[in-house]
């Protein structure tokens, strides 16, 4: 057993049986959930849904996911956390803005991201992504614009004061950042670039280099 599912094993709880409550729309920003249906050896299929309380911080600040199958609480886990179903294991991981993977890996296959539930934010995003591709294409590509934005920024303020290390300064001379913006114009860009983290979040998508250095 790899080491990364090993630990994972370590997280892995079992369920108290208890049943799935039904997304509610003032959970929006606090709470995201996944469905997916998987055929048994029997023929029959199992539904299995994935819970993620985004607020509900337990075991210092840690936050859990809950698998549920056919309505009942069968495992939880802190994250990452990875959960045994039929035929593969159930991958789930955050970032600082939402959750950045929540996808089923089958035994020696290609994994597939869990459908959003469609009250959820992530599953009102891809609705809307669906009913508006055009529109949707365009505030990706503008998410990541900003970000790519708040990685430069960043590279030239943090190259200034390094350059002025004396070890830096005899190797490579001193570099003054060639744009000086005012604070009003660094705020509204680190915001914007907050904002386009948490979109990205919606659509699950994520880079260590974009959404964390970005800010």
């Amino acid at each position: 057993m790899a080491w990364k599912q090993w630990a994972a094993s370590r997280r892995l709880k079992p369920g108290d049986g208890r049943e799935l409550q039904r997304f509610r729309w003032w959970q929006l920003p606090l709470r995201s959930l996944f469905w997916l249906r998987l055929p048994c050896a029997d023929g029959h299929a199992r539904l299995h849904a994935v819970d993620v309380r985004h607020w509900a911080r337990l075991d210092n600040s840690k936050i859990r996911a809950h698998l549920f199958l056919d309505g009942r609480h069968v495992a939880e886990s802190t994250l990452p956390a990875v959960f045994p179903v039929d035929g593969g294991v159930i991958e789930v991981a955050m970032s600082a803005y939402g959750v950045r993977r929540c996808h089923y890996r089958p035994l020696g296959g290609q994994p597939c991201q869990l459908a959003p539930d469609p009250a959820s934010a992530e599953g009102r995003r891809a609705r809307f992504g669906a009913r508006h591709p055009g529109l949707s294409r365009a505030i990706g590509i503008g998410s990541v614009l900003l970000l790519v934005i708040g990685v430069s920024l960043n590279l030239f303020q943090l190259a200034a004061p390094l350059s002025h290390i004396p070890p830096v300064t005899q190797r490579v001379g001193t570099f003054e950042a060639p744009i000086h913006l005012p604070l009003w114009l660094n705020l509204t860009l680190g915001a914007g670039a907050v904002l386009a983290s948490m979109e990205r979040a919606l659509r699950l998508r994520y880079s260590a280099l974009l959404d964390t250095a970005g800010h």
